[in-house]
């Protein structure tokens, strides 16, 4: 179910149910570490290609929408749509249903994605190493985030679609679990040097901050989580994963 929802990978799910919800989303993360592997590919073969950094981050960047679907990235036009709206809940709901996107949310996608490109090209400019890392760490912390969205106390905005069946449904252990691992492979940091890892071990720090407002925000707003919301969790904290990752380099 995690490699299912969470990435373009076809799977079979045989079993579906609140434990199975629980563990798909606890190991969001891990999936999010592969995703990142994947997409650091043009950073780690730009020297052969003959690509300059800011390319190779962009088209890292495109390679992970791709694998990802855009799944994400149309949450996060959503959610912003829904949020810049002035309807109450049930009004910003439906316009987050809606298949287009509004300026609130084009403008947030294309900062978001310009932030992502230009924050990995100032890690990818201090050596593929970095870059590919940095990248690692922020995929990672991107899913974390998603992890601690559906973790007791937070509510589902309605029942149906992604939100109803995960929320509450990962337990805090596994949430600290989570984040060991993701805190594991910021430390990885270390092979280009003593900055870099400080700087995504920073960066998990922040990019979950980052995503604890804007869940703040949408459960204030919307009275809880949906499928849409995760997504912009997700691509909020690898956003502010990639920039404090990239300022300490």
């Amino acid at each position: 179910m995690a490699g299912g929802t969470l990435t373009i990978v076809p799977v079979s799910v045989r079993r579906f149910d609140r434990t199975v919800a629980g563990w798909a989303m606890a190991l969001a993360p891990l999936v999010g570490i592969g995703l990142g592997a994947a997409a650091a590919l043009p950073l780690s073969l730009a020297g052969v290609l003959g690509l300059g950094p800011l390319l190779a981050s962009a088209l890292a960047v495109g390679l992970l929408a791709v694998l990802t679907r855009g799944l994400h990235l149309d949450g996060l036009a959503d959610l912003a749509d829904g949020l810049g709206s002035a309807r109450p809940a049930g009004g910003a709901l439906e316009i987050m249903r809606r298949s287009d996107i509004g300026p609130f949310g084009v403008v947030t996608l294309v900062l978001t994605v310009l932030i992502q490109v230009l924050a990995l090209g100032e890690l990818a400019t201090a050596s593929s190493t970095a870059g590919a890392l940095g990248l690692l760490t922020a995929a990672g912390t991107g899913r974390l985030a998603i992890t601690w969205a559906c973790t007791p106390r937070i509510p589902a905005a309605r029942s149906d679609g992604l939100g109803g069946p995960v929320a509450g449904a990962v337990r805090y252990r596994a949430a600290a679990v989570a984040t060991a691992g993701v805190l594991l492979v910021a430390l990885g940091g270390l092979l280009d040097g003593a900055a870099l890892a400080a700087g995504c071990v920073l960066g998990v720090g922040a990019g979950l901050a980052l995503a604890g407002l804007v869940l703040w925000r949408a459960v204030h707003r919307l009275g809880g989580i949906t499928g849409d919301v995760l997504g912009a969790l997700s691509e909020t904290a690898t956003a502010g994963a990639l920039v404090v990752a990239a300022a300490a380099v």
